[in-house]
């Protein structure tokens, strides 16, 4: 193997590598697609096909960052102390089930666009369409349930408390859409205005709470503090001579008699030679010890 096939091969694995970022700007792409689709007045004057298609698409980077999830969440169970001896884990049972619904969506937006009887719609589109929000919410409960085990049930001040709970309004968002998008038997939805505004709605909580958790963002502050602390430690080690000085600072150095008993003022021939020292103008550098 060459060293120009490695070099064209990194840039694909460092691609394929899940990792938090690519998994929160799945879902806020995502989300965007979703929220153009179902958006108040754009989706009427876009028309169903169109809506459909950027729900298509919407689906496939939901799935891509649900499958992420479900990757990052760690090992299925854990060991507790009470029978049977293992727990499936709470952060696990999120990803599983939010990644079951995202293929959920996918069955249902990708049978809407070659739906065209009323039975087709119900069987491929709407069940789908409620099963993978059904499944949503089940995540949205989990995710608290996920967060209780780290810190408080209630945190203010944690931005990642706050993302779970924009995240669970969307999902309770997009479980009241489905309610609307239920097929009556002539083959309309039963509230097709509360289904895009529920879709509308859910979709933009998912982008918010993807946005805030965004690793970007604590990377950067990150970077900010160590900004800061290098500066104060700069400025703990400035010399006290200003800086510029041509004049080499000229520091007197009385040497403590020996004797404490002598403390005492004594006559000049009896006193003890002073130590000048000469330094450069960059303080603290000695070049030579004059006796006077």
């Amino acid at each position: 193997m060459t060293s120009g096939t490695i070099a064209a091969e990194r840039p694909l694995r460092a691609f394929l590598v899940p990792t938090a970022t690519k998994q929160g700007w799945g879902f806020m792409i995502g989300s965007t697609f979703f929220a153009l689709g179902s958006a108040p007045g754009l989706s009427e004057l876009m028309g169903s096909n169109l809506s459909n298609l950027l729900f298509f698409i919407g689906a496939w980077f939901f799935t891509g960052a649900g499958l992420i999830q479900l990757f990052l969440s760690g090992a299925i169970s854990t060991p507790v102390s009470y029978a049977p001896g293992r727990m499936v884990r709470a952060e696990w049972l999120t990803a599983a089930t939010q990644a079951f619904g995202t293929l959920m969506f996918n069955v249902s937006t990708t049978s809407a666009l070659y739906a065209r009887t009323a039975a087709t719609e119900d069987r491929w589109v709407w069940s789908p369409d409620a099963g993978g929000s059904v499944a949503f919410l089940i995540s949205g409960f989990f995710a608290f349930v996920a967060y209780a085990h780290v810190s408080r049930a209630i945190n203010l001040g944690d931005k990642a408390w706050w993302s779970v709970l924009v995240n669970f309004i969307g999902c309770v968002a997009f479980g009241i859409s489905a309610i609307g998008a239920y097929v009556v038997p002539n083959g309309d939805s039963l509230n097709s205005s509360l289904a895009n505004k529920g879709t509308f709605i859910g979709a933009v909580c998912f982008f918010l709470a993807s946005l805030i958790v965004l690793p970007q963002w604590d990377r950067a502050h990150g970077a900010t503090a160590a900004k800061r602390g290098s500066a104060q430690t700069t400025g703990a080690r400035r010399p006290s001579c200003p800086r510029g000085r041509r004049q080499p600072c000229r520091i007197r150095i009385s040497p403590t008699p020996s004797d404490p008993k002598r403390r005492a003022r004594r006559p000049p021939s009896q006193r003890p030679a002073r130590i000048m020292q000469d330094t450069t103008s960059r303080c603290g550098s000695v070049i030579t010890n004059r006796s006077r």
